[in-house]
């Protein structure tokens, strides 16, 4: 089994960007708003929101070291 360590900021950053990207969607796919309006508000959320998540996630991923359960011959 694979262990991944997430620091707490680094969730809450996760977290966040997860949050505008919905939040983006919710815009574009609602009409509560000015056609116009609603369009560039959400189109620029869910843009912040991938762009923001690539960055973190390759920085989780790229320091991820897979830790795996000491077996008994390791201990000798």
């Amino acid at each position: 089994m694979k262990t991944l360590r997430v620091k707490l900021p680094e969730l809450v950053l996760v977290a966040a960007t997860r949050g505008l990207m919905g939040i983006g969607i919710g815009l574009l796919a609602s009409t509560r708003l000015a056609p116009n309006r609603r369009r560039a508000v959400g189109r620029a959320l869910l843009a912040v929101g991938v762009l923001s998540t690539i960055p973190l996630v390759s920085r989780i991923f790229g320091r991820a070291k897979v830790e795996r359960p000491m077996a008994d011959s390791d201990l000798e």
